[in-house]
């Protein structure tokens, strides 16, 4: 008799330390923020605007590109039958596209990178709300980026759901 009831509590110790466990790991959850803004309809909008209003630049950042790599590959293969004249006039002429396409390029990575910092400024008040939505729903306690994350099951994943309530304020 003693031994069965030494059991039985044992099992309810045992019985109350996994529900605890398992009341903990509801409290927390993780989310990849950027994936979740990027697949908003918000987002697909803007990145769409973004390549309507630059890939003009960006085709003539590619071309020049094409040109440098021609010329230094022009330059590779015959450079050594060139006259002097020639070898330099072409390593000038590299040097002036080269310069362009620096130029251009870096040029055209600030604009993106200006319309992705005021797409995130306009975005953000709602994406916060979208979050505080989702953890109150699920009573989420410690909501961890799922990046420094090394494992967590797929349910604990809010990602997705943060999205459909971003994508819900629109």
């Amino acid at each position: 008799m003693r031994k069965l009831t030494m059991a039985m509590c044992l099992t309810g110790l045992i019985g109350s330390v996994g529900m605890t466990a398992q009341a903990q790991a509801a409290d927390v959850a993780v989310l990849d923020w950027q994936q979740a803004l990027l697949n908003t309809q918000s987002a697909q909008r803007s990145m769409n605007q973004m390549k309507n209003q630059l890939g003009g630049q960006q085709q003539q950042v590619k071309a020049l590109g094409e040109q440098v790599q021609s010329l230094q590959e022009k330059l590779q293969k015959n450079g050594d039958v060139m006259s002097d004249s020639e070898r330099n006039n072409l390593m000038q002429q590299l040097r002036q596209k080269g310069t362009q396409f620096q130029q251009q390029r870096a040029e055209l990575q600030k604009k993106r990178n200006q319309q992705e910092q005021a797409f995130l400024k306009q975005a953000k008040p709602k994406l916060d709300k979208a979050i505080e939505q989702v953890v109150q729903r699920h009573d989420v306690k410690v909501l961890v980026d799922r990046n420094s994350v090394i494992y967590s099951d797929d349910s604990l994943d809010l990602t997705k759901e943060v999205t459909n309530a971003f994508n819900s304020q629109n």
